[in-house]
């Protein structure tokens, strides 16, 4: 299923919805009309586990294309938010995880140009989401080396202690698109959660395809453009560490848990990578996507008091 969190107009409350071709389908709308219990947020379909999954599968696959009334929407009408619009805990980030990254970064920003020999871990907080079409905030006081990412997002639907890398992926929820902003001027003596974490810096969609959908995540094209020039294309196949090994390493540690999300690293291309380095500025566009799961476009804003 290819699920999102949206609102009907812009007086409504967020809700969960089904993308069935051009209509988004309300999960909860369409269990009450089939005298079921459906969740009516993205979070509480996580928590309802694989059977509340495949029970809401079901009832979409048993309507098709034909809803009953007053269950569905047109896609153009919805106003689609951040698939999970307030995650309940801070986002884990992965630096370094593409080959080529490693090697720009080193030249551009000082990090070692060894390979990682395990996962570069960092956060960012939930108030650094923001939804499709929203704005990157550029505060001219705080940065003038606002960069680009764009990473592949794994969401858990179950978590744990421990988990070994043969059963990371039955923890798997879905995967989604995630930009990782970051402002390469506010690193603090080798800290990233201040140049990662501001507000708007992980813009967060369009949706999440639910695992089934996607049998092999490490085999999926994902690319950024800046106002229409492409910046990055890569293969998640190119990943360093891959999730199952993402998943096994923060585990080891760290519990996770169901809704937690991962955002798995960038290819190379960012703009301090460039030569010569570009960055972000107010006016810009930033379209960034991953195959199979969908589109992120995002305005740069100036956002300076």
């Amino acid at each position: 299923m290819k699920l999102v969190t949206y609102r009907p107009s812009i007086e409504d409350e967020a809700r969960l919805g089904v993308v069935v071709d051009d209509l988004i389908i309300d999960a909860e709308s369409l269990g009450e009309a089939m005298d079921e219990d459906i969740p009516d947020t993205m979070l509480q379909l996580i928590d309802a586990g694989r059977p509340g999954v495949q029970l809401l599968n079901a009832l979409v696959e048993e309507v098709g294309d034909k809803p009953p009334i007053f269950t569905s929407i047109h896609r153009s009408t919805a106003i689609i938010c951040a698939p999970i619009p307030r995650p309940r805990k801070n986002i884990w980030g992965i630096g370094l995880n593409y080959t080529e990254h490693v090697a720009e970064s080193a030249r551009a920003l000082d990090t070692s140009e060894e390979l990682p020999q395990k996962p570069v871990l960092f956060t960012k907080p939930p108030t650094a989401v923001i939804g499709p079409g929203e704005a990157i905030c550029h505060n001219s006081n705080m940065t003038q080396q606002l960069d680009w990412e764009v990473e592949l997002a794994v969401i858990l639907g179950s978590g744990g202690n421990h988990i070994s890398k043969d059963q990371a992926l039955t923890h798997v929820f879905g995967y989604s698109v995630m930009i990782d902003v970051s402002a390469r001027d506010n690193r603090r003596a080798g800290q990233w959660i201040f140049s990662k974490g501001q507000n708007t810096f992980a813009p967060f969609g369009p949706c999440i395809v639910t695992a089934d959908e996607i049998p092999d995540p490490h085999n999926l094209e994902l690319w950024l453009s800046k106002n229409g020039e492409e910046k990055q294309r890569s293969n998640t196949r190119f990943m360093l560490f891959d999730i199952p090994t993402l998943i096994a390493d923060i585990s080891s540690g760290m519990t996770l848990e169901p809704g937690d999300i991962i955002a798995t690293g960038t290819p190379a291309g960012v703009g301090a990578g460039l030569d010569p380095q570009e960055w972000m500025w107010p006016g810009d566009t930033i379209v960034a996507g991953v195959e199979g799961i969908g589109t992120l476009r995002h305005p740069v804003v100036d956002a300076t008091p």
